[in-house]
């Protein structure tokens, strides 16, 4: 009872075609395809969407503080 071999793995294939059909799995494959697209798109969109909120967020915090130094503008003598 080790690891499955190729035989093993070419069984089971047959018998998911078998039952499934070509068709099916083909749309399978390609539900899957793009929900992973999708994703990935997602993940691109969010941070960049959070890094612009973040700089937004800092930006109005050091307006709010009258005491803040800003370094690149000014030099502390």
């Amino acid at each position: 009872m080790g690891t499955f071999s190729v035989w093993h793995w070419l069984i089971v294939l047959l018998i998911v075609v078998l039952v499934f059909g070509t068709k099916k799995l083909k749309n399978l494959g390609g539900d899957l395809g793009s929900a992973v697209k999708g994703f990935k798109d997602g993940m691109k969109d969010g941070t960049a969407g959070d890094a612009t909120a973040d700089k937004a967020a800092v930006a109005d915090q050091i307006k709010a503080d009258k005491n803040t130094i800003d370094v690149d503008a000014k030099q502390k003598s």
